[in-house]
């Protein structure tokens, strides 16, 4: 996963969670990356430092994900840990609608818990009903499902999930 500053044609920075750089590039190129302030589609890469990635940091880490057989964009995948002061940056509406989503997928779709890449690979090839299901699974899941054409997108994570 790669994590971009992208800034708005007014000037708005905000951060987005891509699989790859061309799969930014494909998002920005057909409207899909929109400002959270403005809601400009006119966006670009802004400059950022350099993350160096370990295999300890993010062995084993988990995601709250979200599927079903429906087109879901699978535009982000995130692990981010949020602190109080990057909680405080966000925007209370914008946190509203991300309680929203979360309340949404989670009183219409089943709970998998961290069976979720093996429930989620059954669906698609129709070896358990259709559904939207949710749980947990790792980056290294995620990607493969993705590389597999299972359509899979994380949940928001919230400040109170750090709770």
């Amino acid at each position: 996963m790669i994590r971009y500053a992208v800034v708005c044609h007014k000037g708005h920075a905000f951060d987005g969670w891509f699989g790859s750089s061309d799969a930014f590039d494909r998002q920005a190129k057909r409207g899909l990356i929109t400002c959270p302030k403005c809601s400009s589609t006119k966006i670009s890469k802004g400059l950022m430092a350099p993350a160096i990635s370990t295999k300890t940091r993010n062995k084993g880490s988990k995601a709250p994900v979200a599927t079903s057989t429906s087109e879901i964009a699978h535009n982000q995948t995130n692990t981010h840990v949020a602190t109080q002061s990057a909680a405080a940056a966000v925007p209370a509406e914008m946190l509203d609608l991300m309680r929203k989503v979360r309340k949404e997928v989670e009183a219409k779709a089943d709970y998998v818990g961290p069976r979720f890449a093996d429930e989620a690979r059954k669906i698609h090839h129709e070896e358990a009903p259709s559904r939207g299901i949710y749980g947990e699974a790792s980056i290294e899941d995620v990607k493969a499902l993705h590389e597999e054409g299972v359509e899979c997108f994380p949940l928001p994570t919230l400040p109170e999930d750090h709770n």
